[in-house]
């Protein structure tokens, strides 16, 4: 064989190696295989589908090296996706109805929470003063951020008691261990926020629960309807541009909504990263129980969500006309739809 027919061979050997290494299809493979996203407390239960798609390996099946930023709050992790450091973000749909406000088009695409998980409830030392939500004019109350979904749920329901915002003080205390000192502090006289803290007060009788959407039937109390929480979302430019990269996401996500269905405890405890498990396994997995109903079986959005949401929000913020609002261009179930396709 004529020695360049052999380079030639040669060549056409090492091109088809390299096509054997790459996904499946090369026209299937995500745009953008290397990620950012913005999460608002990876500790928090309210996140654990992002979670368990990371440990698990769910996103790298699908191609995609995902870099996961912290933040203290939704509404912090909304400022990196908004401000370009992060390419997507993991936080509560409301975001989305939010920006559209301001006139950018944000889009929540999977869905994990169909509960906010969020409950309202007094310290123990004030739980004599404060007896009710009626009673909360004056209170400093602990949210993880304000302007975050613990904000609105406290909102929300403190406006059903016949008290509004600007009654209370909000105190940004985070959603990991700054809640803890917060209250053994006596930072706060109540707080809204996520398990596995409010577990961990609850069980140590540090605090009398008031409201609680850690169920579907507790947050139909507060909301009169499906209340959708953490989604991921992404503005229409990242999703039209990046529809594969989008799917492989909500592929990903799916996958840890349905293991989250079924996981037992045992294989819960050996996801989770130690320092989540505030030194106490059994802690843990009570709060998971706790929560179980609020994760989404499926990613889809609920029919009802998206305007029982609106509705909850125009009552927290005026400036939101919910009349302005498009909330078909606020969120899609096409990649939530074919992701459950794909995985039955």
């Amino acid at each position: 064989m004529p020695h360049h027919w052999m380079r030639h061979a040669a060549c056409a050997c090492i091109v088809l190696l390299a096509l054997a290494t790459l996904p499946a299809t090369a026209k299937d493979a995500p745009e953008k295989s290397t990620l950012t996203m913005a999460v608002g407390g990876l500790p928090g239960l309210y996140y654990l589908p992002v979670l368990a798609a990371q440990q698990l390996g769910y996103f790298k099946d699908e191609g995609l090296d995902v870099t996961l930023e912290d933040f203290a709050g939704g509404s912090k992790a909304l400022e990196a996706v908004v401000g370009g450091s992060a390419d997507v973000g993991a936080g509560a749909y409301e975001h989305t109805l939010f920006m559209q406000a301001k006139g950018q088009r944000y889009r929540a695409f999977v869905l994990m929470g169909r509960a906010p998980q969020i409950v309202v409830a007094v310290t123990k030392g004030k739980a004599g003063s404060i007896k009710s939500l009626a009673d909360f004019k004056g209170a400093k109350v602990g949210v993880s951020a304000p302007g975050s979904s613990t904000d609105l749920v406290l909102t929300v329901a403190l406006r059903k008691a016949g008290v509004q915002r600007s009654d209370i003080s909000a105190i940004g205390v985070g959603s990991g261990a700054t809640v803890l000192s917060a209250v053994s502090n006596g930072q706060i006289d109540a707080l809204s926020n996520v398990d596995p803290m409010m577990t961990k007060l609850q069980r140590a009788g540090e605090i009398k629960v008031l409201v609680d959407t850690r169920t579907v039937k507790g947050t139909q109390e507060v909301f009169g309807g499906t209340m959708p929480a953490a989604t991921l979302y992404a503005s229409e430019a990242f999703i039209q541009k990046n529809p594969r990269t989008t799917q492989a996401l909500a592929n990903a996500i799916v996958r840890a909504d349905r293991w989250l269905q079924t996981v037992s405890d045992a294989d819960l405890v050996k996801m989770v990263p130690k320092a989540y498990l505030l030194n106490d396994q059994a802690l843990y997995v009570e709060a998971f129980h706790n929560v179980r109903d609020a994760y989404s079986p499926d990613g889809l959005m609920p029919s009802d969500g998206p305007a029982t949401a609106l509705r909850a929000l125009s009552s927290f913020d005026t400036r939101l006309d919910a009349g302005k609002i498009d909330l078909n261009a606020t969120y899609t179930n096409d990649f939530a739809r074919k992701a459950d396709a794909q995985a039955k």
